[in-house]
């Protein structure tokens, strides 16, 4: 069965190709659910709602999580609570970014 850190490792191979960053990384990664052996349940956000590039985020996640040995299925529910801000930010990468 996989676990929730197979899953967190995966999504960081997912990049916002805007900034060029991992969507664990950026934060945003809200959820990670495995609801049955086989089975994986994200919820994440996006930097903003007008990203021109969140389907192909999502789509990303998507295939990083299902490309895991044992997983057929991952489901990805894209949600805005809460908002995304920089402080959901790994502190390393907004210390590298100066913010």
């Amino acid at each position: 069965m996989v676990t929730e850190d197979q899953v967190r490792e995966a999504l960081k191979q997912v990049k916002d190709p805007e900034i060029n960053l991992n969507v664990v990384d950026l934060g945003l990664l809200y959820e990670i659910r495995i609801e049955e052996p086989a089975s994986v349940y994200l919820k994440m956000t996006l930097t903003s709602p007008m990203c021109p590039t969140g389907p192909a985020i999502l789509n990303g996640a998507k295939q990083a999580v299902e490309a895991l040995e044992g997983v057929e299925r991952c489901d990805v529910e894209l949600t805005w609570t809460p908002f995304w801000s920089p402080a959901r930010m790994d502190p390393k990468v907004r210390a590298m970014l100066g913010l």
